[in-house]
């Protein structure tokens, strides 16, 4: 049987950023298109091999008696162990409480005061101007493999200007003072009281009765042949079909493009043309990585990450 499954999902999002230089990737060639937002990945694709079993023969065929003991059927019979009879139970009383409200203390006022209020104020100084550079991913979710150094993925990013901001404090509002109200608090005292007395009632007891049981044999004892069956095992053998290699570098969705959406549209879209992707869930799962291989590869799409070429053969916007 063909192997179907890629390397599992790169699904961990990278955090870190270097500058592309020849010697942070084993390849003499970088992406053909220097333009922002345009990201490219070359991705390791594993060997090719073709697995078919071959039984083979472990124990064979045995033939043993076995003896079958008698059955037996149990016969029962229900006898009174003790007559009904009566008895009296007393029910205790019941309470309730009632509770009022008294006062603690009486309504007061204070005098408190207001801090004042101040407003920071800032200006923005240019520091250094905006510029493009390549940037490396370390990781990226497009990248079908859970080994970093099978796929190499490079965006042509734009680096912002930097700033310093420069803050002012100033006085909005001066201090002042307000009178506030503190009410008066009470306090509730609480009694029981009795509800209902108390008082006894008759508890009728039932009768209490016994199953005797005795065993009856329906059939005899006897001997019967078991036959047990041959064992065999399956063993496999691989052979070699097609050997694997880096892609050439092949546009993909950017990480900041690569959101929950946009991968549950590829569920959707790969669920409607008859793969099975699993719930829709927007994360690139086992079951969706599979799909995703299997569409790629019936339709002549680059493998080994989500590509824009793979994005257009499922009608899905890159944008």
């Amino acid at each position: 049987m063909k192997n179907v499954f890629l390397l599992a999902l790169c699904i961990f999002t990278m955090k870190a950023f270097s500058q592309v230089s020849s010697s942070d990737l084993p390849f003499s060639d970088l992406p053909p298109v220097n333009e922002y937002g345009k990201c490219y990945a070359k991705c390791k694709i594993p060997d090719e091999y073709e697995t078919f079993d071959v039984q083979v023969l472990v124990k064979g065929e045995t033939k043993k008696l076995v003896k079958v003991p008698a059955k037996y059927d149990v016969q029962t019979e229900r006898i009174l162990v003790k007559e009904a009879s009566s008895t009296f139970r007393t029910i205790p009383a019941t309470y309730k409480t009632e509770s009022e409200q008294i006062l603690v203390e009486p309504e007061k006022k204070v005098v408190k005061t207001v801090p004042a209020k101040y407003k920071t104020e800032s200006r923005r100084i240019l520091v250094s101007e905006a510029h493009g550079e390549w940037v490396k991913k370390k990781k990226a979710p497009n990248c079908l493999s859970q080994n970093p150094e099978d796929c190499y993925i490079v965006c042509y990013e734009e680096i912002p200007a930097k700033y310093r901001t420069e803050t002012t404090t100033v006085e909005v509002e001066p201090a002042r003072t307000i009178e506030e109200t503190i009410p008066a608090r009470y306090k509730t005292v609480s009694k029981r009281v009795v509800d209902q007395p108390a008082r006894t009632e008759e508890v009728p007891i039932p009768a209490v009765y016994q199953t005797v049981s005795k065993r009856v044999m329906v059939e005899p004892e006897s001997v019967r042949e078991v036959v047990t069956p041959a064992v065999y095992k399956i063993v496999k053998e691989r052979r070699l079909v097609k050997t694997g290699g880096f892609t050439v570098w092949t546009e993909i969705l950017c990480e900041g493009k690569t959101t929950n959406s946009k991968i549950s549209a590829v569920q959707k879209a790969l669920k409607a043309k008859g793969y099975s992707v699993g719930v829709i869930d927007g994360k690139m799962g086992l079951k969706t990585q599979t799909a995703l291989k299997q569409f790629q590869t019936e339709n002549g799409l680059p493998t080994g990450n989500l590509n824009i070429q793979t994005l257009q053969a499922l009608g899905i916007d890159a944008e």
